[in-house]
């Protein structure tokens, strides 16, 4: 029996931004878990919903930060979408692609014909994030949808992290094109569908993963919908706020502050915990009273406990100078 959380998993399945890295910079910390990991010989995969870069240029991205992958470790949402439309149209077929370089070349890599413009009667488009896509390509690609094209997405977080805050991702994207034809995408290919989470695991052989994230509506819905545990980490988009908020759908078995957590002993990072050192909560009704000191992840931990038992966290008070400092800072 391991004496910490990780050892309980053969496979860690790490999201990328917010995760590992932010844009560039990768997360203090993040290297040395991926090569602790390692060392007691649990797989690692890396899944992430930014199609801008494919499997080979993400391992060379975390190889260049210091953190170990090899291109079979990686699994992307624009490789995915690609293998997707493959299997669903002819061989040779113009595909529109709305996306960065990479989404083209997985898309010319599959059998496919990436094509600009919705005169080339594409029987597809297919829309990842890419930092320079602007009105000419969504309104190439609405055309083409209006004329019976297949709309796919190759995922839809509605934000990137970065170290100035969240900015617009595909999410907000797909909203555009969503607006002008009051529709939604014929198909989501990335989290929180379950295919990024459950090739990982096959792919490792794996039989207990573990899926690490940043988002809950992304990462941990995702490994929700696939039957997996998960850890949400609190150095990406989503914070103590959303966690207390989350819908059954999306809430991680575990959270920690930062990576770290994955080598502290699992009951001291489960999720909706009974009693936890320095903090305690007092239900009244609706409401709740937070008291004590600690360790703020802790504190957390406590008040999922009443906040998904019904509590709303608008509803939950400190009776100590530390716990009402911690309640301000998560906006409540």
């Amino acid at each position: 029996m391991s004496d910490h959380l990780a050892g309980g998993y053969d496979l860690a399945i790490f999201d990328l931004d917010g995760v590992v890295f932010l844009i560039d910079k990768p997360i203090p910390g993040a290297a040395e878990a991926v090569e602790r990991l390692r060392a007691d010989g649990t797989s690692i995969a890396y899944a992430t919903n930014n199609a801008s870069r494919r499997a080979a240029d993400v391992a060379t991205l975390l190889t260049g930060m210091g953190v170990s992958a090899a291109p079979a470790e990686v699994l992307t949402s624009a490789g995915a979408a690609a293998a997707l439309v493959a299997e669903q149209v002819e061989a040779g077929s113009p595909v529109l692609v709305v996306g960065a370089e990479a989404l083209r070349a997985e898309i010319r890599d599959a059998g496919l014909t990436p094509v600009e413009s919705a005169e080339d009667a594409p029987v597809a488009v297919v829309q990842g994030y890419g930092p320079e896509v602007g009105w000419k390509i969504l309104s190439e690609a609405a055309l083409a949808i209006r004329a019976g094209a297949t709309w796919y997405a190759t995922n839809t977080d509605r934000t990137l992290p970065s170290p100035r805050g969240p900015l617009p991702g595909n999410g907000s994207l797909v909203a555009v094109i969503r607006t002008a034809l009051d529709r939604e995408p014929d198909v989501v290919v990335g989290k929180p569908q379950p295919a990024l989470f459950t090739t990982a695991a096959s792919l490792a052989g794996a039989e207990r993963p573990l899926t690490i994230g940043d988002r809950l509506d992304t990462d941990i819905q995702g490994a929700v919908t696939a039957g997996m545990d998960s850890l949400l980490v609190l150095t990406g988009v989503s914070g103590p706020k959303d966690l207390l908020s989350a819908p059954a759908e999306c809430r991680p078995a575990f959270v920690a502050a930062d990576l770290s957590g994955l080598f502290r002993p699992a009951d001291r990072a489960v999720v909706s915990a009974a009693a936890v050192e320095g903090w305690t909560v007092t239900r009244d009704g609706d409401r709740a009273v937070l008291d004590g000191s600690g360790d703020p992840v802790d504190a957390l931990r406590l008040l999922c406990g009443v906040t998904w038992d019904g509590v709303p966290p608008a509803n939950v008070t400190g009776n100590s100078a530390a716990a009402t400092e911690l309640l301000t800072t998560w906006g409540l």
